[in-house]
């Protein structure tokens, strides 16, 4: 036995040597690594002419000692921190082979896998900074982001640079793809509903198959540190009955949030437009009333609040003649013997409705909607939840944009959205959409206010400071018609510096206003090229 065991002896002393050497070697290659690139003038100072003392060799040496030392520390902290999150990441693995099922928001994604618990989190998160559930307190009115609007075809957007135009195809692969990912993502959502659809707003679902071809509106807008939010709504032909579609792409997947129908069909609009003078510009607006809110949609009411005598009667024969011809009685006139005032009169006009709650359109005489406006008005305003800013695109003046023809075009076929036609008044805040019971709870305006201006920036201002939710985005059917402005010597500064900015961006784009400052230029470039075209033919 004994003799026996000398070769194992011997194996195991040999293996002890070989891990010995190994551990040299290692230890070798180590040090070759750690230790710096030599300097020569320092490692022989000799060469260079120059001697060093023991005081200098030993603080070098320290130093390097020091620097391998903190070295080893900074190593000894990555190892600690990654057995930190290997042991965090063991747990998180473990409890989710546990779990069968987590609770949660439902992603689109095609492979339907649940997220982990923290992830889901973070994403609730996301919906409720993005104003989805409720509204975001803001300083002012410039720290709203607005919505840009889009259908199945074209968007509608507010920045538009020196390259991008008002209304456009989406041009870019990406944002087609988008906008085409959102409404089939809206549309599976609609047609194989979950059992909470439509549940929470008491509404019986009806198991009707949508298409493209019933997306009538959408809105979006994209905040750098939340995501993107989409608003959808579709609608079957001649019904009443929308169906409200609200997703959100937390810079990840899209998410359902929800999905609810939107029954308009009892949903009466008082539109309230106050006025003083301007009487054939009010016979241009009630042409425009009469074919689209009574001869189409007819769940509206008209309130005209007049300020003064002048011309009170011309427009009092004009209501009365169009309740007679359309056999149309919702509407109302109030005058008023009061200095004009805007925010006067459109308070006047919603203390006036006695009917209970309301949804009420503030409107200027000088403004053309279609009926699509009217449902996007019902569609985006909720009582104690939101209020609808749209922004309305404001035509040229027709002189300068036509003035090539002998006379503009009829008022329809101005209606059009590009660069040299008009603008996005991202600027104005008069016309909204809200409910009477959210203007009074919010104090409505402020009316000390005389005049033109401000007082609609002071409501708007109240709106974003509360918990509302403010949806403000370009819309479509929703057009300002140009009137030559008059800015009156009694303003305020403030007031008149707006009215003057109102007035020179409301006459015609920049290249047509360039245009006109250097005609006389182009008038003479012209000549000489007239004068040289003429003088070659003589000779």
């Amino acid at each position: 036995m004994p003799r026996r065991g000398l070769p194992l002896q011997g194996r195991v002393r040999w293996l002890y040597l070989g891990l010995f050497l190994l551990l040299v070697l290692l230890l070798f290659a180590y040090m070759l690594e750690c230790t710096p690139p030599a300097d020569v003038s320092l490692v022989l100072p000799g060469l260079a002419g120059e001697s060093y003392g023991k005081e200098y060799y030993q603080a070098l040496l320290q130093e390097q000692e020091e620097r391998h030392l903190n070295r080893a520390a900074s190593l000894k902290r990555q190892i600690a921190q990654l057995k930190q999150e290997l042991q965090e990441m063991s747990e998180k693995l473990k409890l989710l082979q546990d779990k069968k099922e987590l609770p949660g928001v439902q992603g689109l994604a095609e492979n339907k896998d649940q997220e982990p618990g923290d992830l889901l989190d973070y994403l609730h998160s996301q919906i409720d900074k993005a104003e989805v559930n409720t509204g975001a307190r803001l300083p002012s009115e410039y720290a709203l982001v607005p919505f840009e609007s889009f259908t199945s075809s074209k968007v509608y957007q507010l920045e538009m640079g020196l390259t991008r135009h008002p209304e456009e195809k989406p041009v870019r692969k990406d944002r087609r793809d988008e906008l085409v990912e959102v409404i089939e993502a809206a549309l599976d959502i609609i047609n194989n509903p979950d059992e909470e659809d439509g549940v929470e707003e008491d509404v019986p679902m009806h198991r009707q198959t949508y298409t493209e071809v019933h997306f009538t509106e959408g809105l979006y807008r994209t905040e750098r540190d939340k995501g993107t939010l989409y608003e959808l709504f579709f609608a079957k032909e001649d019904s009443s009955s929308f169906r409200h579609v609200t997703l959100f792409r937390p810079f990840g997947p899209l998410m359902k949030v929800r999905s609810t129908s939107v029954e308009t069909s009892g949903m009466i609009i008082n539109i309230i437009v106050p006025l003083a003078g301007r009487v054939e510009t009010f016979s241009q607006f009630l042409h425009n009333f009469r074919e689209v809110c009574i001869q189409q949609d007819r769940r509206v009411h008209l309130t005209v609040v007049y300020f003064g005598q002048e011309g009170l009667d011309e427009v009092k024969t004009s209501l009365e003649k169009m309740s007679r011809e359309e056999s149309f009685s919702n509407y109302t006139l109030i005058p008023v013997e009061e200095e004009f005032s805007r925010g006067r009169g459109l308070d006047i006009g919603a203390h006036a409705w006695k009917k209970g709650d309301v949804l009420m359109f503030f409107c200027d005489v000088d403004i053309h909607f279609t009926l699509e406006f009217l449902n996007t008005c019902r569609l985006h305003s909720a009582p104690n939840k939101k209020v609808f800013y749209p922004v309305v695109f404001s035509l040229y003046n027709p002189a300068i944009v036509y003035g090539n023809l002998e006379l503009a075009p009829p008022i329809e076929l101005q209606l059009i959205h590009k660069k040299d036609a008009g603008f996005w008044r991202d600027f104005g805040f008069g016309m909204t959409c809200q409910y009477r019971s959210d203007f009074l709870n919010i104090g409505g305006f402020d009316l000390e206010v005389k005049g033109w201006g401000v007082e609609d920036v002071h409501l708007y201002r109240k709106y974003l400071r509360s918990d509302l939710i403010v949806t403000r985005t370009p819309v479509s059917s929703l057009f300002h018609l140009w009137h030559e402005k008059q800015c009156a010597d009694e303003l305020t500064p403030e007031q008149y510096r707006m009215c003057i900015q109102s007035k020179a961006m409301n006459e015609a784009s920049h290249s047509h206003l360039g245009m006109l400052v250097f005609r006389e230029e182009i008038e003479a470039h012209l000549r000489k090229q007239a004068f040289k075209t003429q003088s070659k033919t003589e000779e």
